[in-house]
């Protein structure tokens, strides 16, 4: 018995949306915490994504659940970095 190619189709479009989700959280969680420690600032990557969502918010004519939750996840990662560094700088570690 074997699964039908639309079924097996959809499933790994399923895994990539998930994995898509995960790896750009921590890309952009990375990008924000390594921006963040080498400008001293707490909010800078987030104000740049913000700007580069609101761009391509204008610029692009349809938009799916995928690309959102995508850009949802990034946003996430991000806002995670800020506060990262945020609560290391508050627990008194300089080098951040």
């Amino acid at each position: 018995m074997s699964l039908p190619l639309v079924f097996l189709v959809e499933r790994i479009n399923m895994l990539q949306m998930v994995v898509s989700i995960v790896m750009f959280f921590v890309l952009f969680f990375g990008i924000g915490f390594i921006l963040n420690m080498i400008l001293k600032t707490t909010w800078l990557p987030l104000v740049i994504y913000l700007g580069i969502a609101a761009f391509l918010f204008f610029r692009l004519t349809s938009y799916h659940f995928a690309d959102i939750s995508i850009m949802v996840a990034g946003l996430a990662g991000t806002i995670t970095g800020g506060w990262t560094i945020q609560t290391l700088r508050a627990k008194g570690y300089k080098m951040f």
